[in-house]
């Protein structure tokens, strides 16, 4: 019906039904491109349904594949964020700073390259990227085979420091005792993010040992929770964000135990990850101002 009803009015504005006219080769030519469009509108559609978007909201964000794009026009590059201290921290002005926020929004600045800052879960970060809404970014994500399939990445922005355990304080694993030797016991429980990488090491160690993962789409903090109710007996956490998640959380560090385990590797390196819409241009001007390493 919008293809019939977009054909309709331009051969009204045109008034020449013959398509070998300079106005109706234009006349053509834009009908096809609308058609281009649909059709890339549906596929996204799709992706957004597999992914597991509601049927509505998939297909609001189809359509929007057709509507103007006022950020494509003013050729500004989205960014989005997740309120993640230390890592991203949400300014007054709209903007973040932290252990990756303030070296992405300098890349960006140093290449002269205008953004807009959005604050957007991870989950739909996530799936904006892999489906091509915008010419947009997320900040200190990792690097792995799948989503370089659809996304595209700078260089490193920051390293963490090795990813611990934190555990309920009934869990009983000894400290020292190695990831492998955890995934391994019986009836051990891990916490893990949906649609979330830990890095190589920890995604291929669950993927080989199969433990009992609890899933979950929440924030951290929640995790956190879930924790301290013995819904799970540890989850992943970087260091550095230990002590913040259990504050948020409204509980003292006291109340879990902390375990380094013996075969963890360096913590990962974390990346700008941009759709494939961002032109390969811009992900080389990010490079060349981007001096974690």
């Amino acid at each position: 019906m919008a293809r019939l009803v977009f054909t309709q009015q331009l051969r009204r504005f045109t008034d020449l039904p013959e398509l070998d006219t300079p106005a109706g080769q234009l006349r053509d030519a834009l009908d096809a491109a609308f058609a281009a469009s649909l059709r890339s509108a549906l596929r996204m559609m799709n992706d957004a349904w597999r992914a597991g978007m509601k049927p509505i909201r998939a297909v609001l964000l189809s359509l929007s594949l057709l509507l103007p794009n006022p950020c494509a026009a003013a050729d500004r590059i989205v960014l989005y964020y997740n309120v993640r201290p230390p890592y991203l921290v949400p300014m007054a002005d709209g903007s973040a700073s932290g252990l990756t926020g303030t070296p992405a929004a300098h890349a960006f600045k140093a290449a002269g390259i205008p953004f807009v800052w959005t604050e957007m879960p991870t989950n739909r970060q996530l799936l904006n990227i892999k489906t091509g809404v915008d010419t947009d970014c997320g900040i200190g994500w990792f690097k792995n085979r799948e989503r370089e399939q659809f996304a595209k990445f700078t260089k490193a922005i920051y390293r963490d420091s090795p990813t611990v355990g934190l555990a309920n304080k009934s869990y009983g694993l000894r400290q020292g005792a190695s990831l492998r030797q955890a995934l391994m016991a019986n009836g051990a429980r891990v916490l893990a993010k949906d649609n979330y990488s830990y890095g190589p090491f920890i995604d291929g160690l669950l993927s080989r040992l199969r433990p009992d993962i609890v899933r979950t789409t929440n924030e951290n903090s929640v995790m956190v929770k879930m924790i301290r109710l013995n819904r799970a007996d540890f989850m992943f956490v970087a260091e550095e964000e230990a002590d913040f998640l259990v504050q948020q959380a409204g509980s003292s560090i006291n109340e879990f135990r902390i375990i380094h385990f013996s075969d963890m590797p360096p913590g990962e390196k974390r990346y700008i990850m941009c759709s494939k819409r961002v032109p390969d241009d811009v992900i080389d001007r990010l490079n060349k101002a981007i001096d974690f390493e």
